[in-house]
């Protein structure tokens, strides 16, 4: 499984719930940012990115990017769960 990285500007925002719930359909995910999410699968970056556009605006942006394996990473002042989800999956 890889890890993804995703980030998204939603240009008119009433899409939040819809590509928040298609998110959370993969198996494991993380929400370390308002609109940056970490999720792992089996799935490639374009089976990602196709899933979530069907949750989209025409105008709106996504960006998914796959993390090397082994990952790495630093942050500072995220919640404990986040923590945990990103130290146990790097």
């Amino acid at each position: 499984m890889s890890i993804y990285i995703i980030s998204y500007d939603l240009i008119d925002q009433k899409n939040y719930p819809k590509i928040s719930e298609a998110i959370k359909s993969y198996e494991r995910w993380c929400k370390p940012l308002l609109s940056v999410w970490a999720i792992k699968t089996n799935k490639s970056a374009i089976q990602i990115r196709d899933h979530l556009r069907l949750n989209m605006d025409s105008d709106d942006k996504l960006l998914v990017i796959k993390l090397a394996s082994p990952g790495e990473g630093a942050w500072y002042n995220l919640p404990a769960d986040v923590s945990k989800w990103l130290q146990d999956e790097l």
